[in-house]
């Protein structure tokens, strides 16, 4: 396969515009600006609300007036995470995608398909002249993978339509009606340093190539967490050594599990090759532990020059606090149809260390939210104990599945037409704007579907090609089965 001939080309094409465009979770500025001008110099109504998000809306074709509105949604920014060794500026470079069998990918970047192919199959429909629809509404909001500012932000009345299609799902064939709720809690430590003498020996661990993936969609999958392999090493060491932490960096976004990671510690010159032989029986288990779920993890240990390092107070309470969280899967659902699902999950998803503070950043998700209340409550708990101040945001809502949708009916019926089989309907476990969405607007018709992904939220991540031509067909079969109102 080449680029040649990827279809449907109207979206490829699309995308490939897209991706030239820098479009980092809260600098959206060009994507907006680049939304706005395409849509204006088409002569479609285009609005830009004061939190950044756009609206285009496209008339009915002939003979399709009377239709329901139909809302087409996805976000316009995108996670920005790299390989280690690669250089690229997400600020100023394009993406540099290839293709691989049926998989689109990037060069040892994320490919921003998370949820670039959504506003791509937008904008290949606004443009297009040779489809039948209602009246539809493009609706893109910015950053949807921090904080979910574009959704908690929209003007009242932006959107005015009957139903909603979000192009943020990650599985052809699966239709998604519900979705968990989220919240973000943030751990801060004051960082107080001070001088070693001659006596310690200067040590870097490091660890790299792990599966990574989304903290939603991958939290399942039992993959390894950078952030929890390192504490686990730093907190058997201190309790037989001492252990002296000068830093520890790990992970980037809140909702990807991090996959690399390293601190500096002194040892004792008297020490460090105990250190080192821990180190080595350390990782050869880590290694077998998750020799399913990561089979390309790399460890590394060198000595590193002279630092200063965290008061060994604080920083013992620290690791100790690290240890402690909860992490991964803390419930499956209980509803017996559902009792494949994750229900409630946290990710330790970063550690930051600076001058003055060593922060870590921690994600809790549920489709309860009174369980979403207790896994919070949880991780604050031991973050409290360590003597961290902690902040946790707002977060937000689940969405409940509708029992009475008419468009899960309509999207169902249309794909059995299509395809000859049923679709797989179904709660999802990560965060969509979805939830936002029903809160603002009660009566909105809402469904999820996309194009197959895999390892979004990493440098890994892909898009399987065939199933862009799939839904892209599935769309223009629910929109000429879209009722009138």
């Amino acid at each position: 396969m080449t680029k040649s001939n990827l279809t449907p080309l109207c979206v490829f094409e699309q995308f490939a515009r897209i991706n030239e465009i820098p479009r980092p979770s809260k600098r959206e500025e060009k994507m907006i600006e680049y939304l706005k001008n395409w849509g204006i110099s088409r002569n479609l109504e285009t609005n830009v609300d004061e939190t950044g998000n756009v609206i285009i809306r496209k008339p009915a074709t002939p003979g399709y007036e009377n239709r329901k509105t139909v809302i087409l949604q996805s976000h316009m920014d995108m996670v920005c995470d790299k390989l280690v060794d690669v250089e690229f500026d997400f600020d100023k470079d394009a993406i540099q995608t290839y293709i691989d069998g049926e998989w689109l990918k990037a060069k040892g970047t994320t490919l921003g398909a998370d949820d670039g192919i959504g506003v791509a199959i937008e904008l290949a429909i606004l443009e297009s002249d040779d489809i039948c629809h209602g009246p539809i509404e493009c609706v893109f909001t910015r950053d949807e993978e921090t904080q979910l500012t574009g959704a908690m932000g929209m003007e009242a009345g932006f959107m005015s339509g009957d139903m909603l299609i979000n192009l943020d799902s990650e599985d052809e064939g699966q239709i998604f009606v519900s979705c968990a709720g989220g919240r973000t809690t943030t751990a801060t430590f004051k960082a107080e340093y001070e001088t070693l003498d001659d006596t310690y020996f200067y040590i870097q661990g490091s660890i790299k190539g792990l599966k990574g993936g989304h903290s939603g969609d991958d939290i399942e999958k039992k993959r390894a967490n950078a952030i929890k392999i390192l504490a686990r090493f730093l907190y058997k060491e201190m309790n037989k050594y001492d252990i002296r932490l000068a830093s520890f960096n790990s992970g980037k976004m809140h909702n990807a599990i991090p996959r690399d990671g390293k601190f500096v510690i002194a040892v004792k010159n008297t020490e460090k090759e105990n250190i080192r032989i821990d180190w080595n029986i350390f990782t050869a288990e880590i290694e077998e532990e998750f020799h399913v779920s990561d089979t390309e993890m790399v460890f590394a240990m060198e000595s590193t020059e002279p630092l200063a390092v965290i008061k060994k107070d604080i920083a013992d309470r620290f690791i100790r606090a690290i240890q402690a969280c909860d992490n991964g899967v803390f419930a499956m659902c209980q509803d017996e149809a559902l009792a494949w699902m994750v229900e409630t999950s946290s990710n330790l998803a970063s550690i930051i260390t600076t001058e003055d503070t060593i922060t870590a950043v921690a994600s809790q998700r549920s489709n309860v939210m009174s369980n979403l209340e207790n896994q919070c409550n949880t991780v604050k708990a031991v973050f409290e104990l360590a003597g961290a101040t902690v902040i946790q945001n707002d977060g937000y809502p689940a969405w409940k599945m509708n029992a009475n949708s008419a468009l899960t009916k309509i999207v169902s019926d249309t794909y059995k037409k299509l395809f000859g089989k049923e679709p797989i309907v179904k709660g999802i476990h990560a965060g969509l704007e979805c939830g936002l969405f029903s809160e603002r607007y009660p009566n909105l018709d809402m469904v999820s579907f996309g194009p197959t992904l895999r390892d979004v939220h990493t440098p890994e991540e892909r898009l399987h090609i065939p199933t862009v031509q799939m839904v892209w067909d599935h769309i223009m079969e629910i929109l000429k089965n879209i009722p009138e109102k």
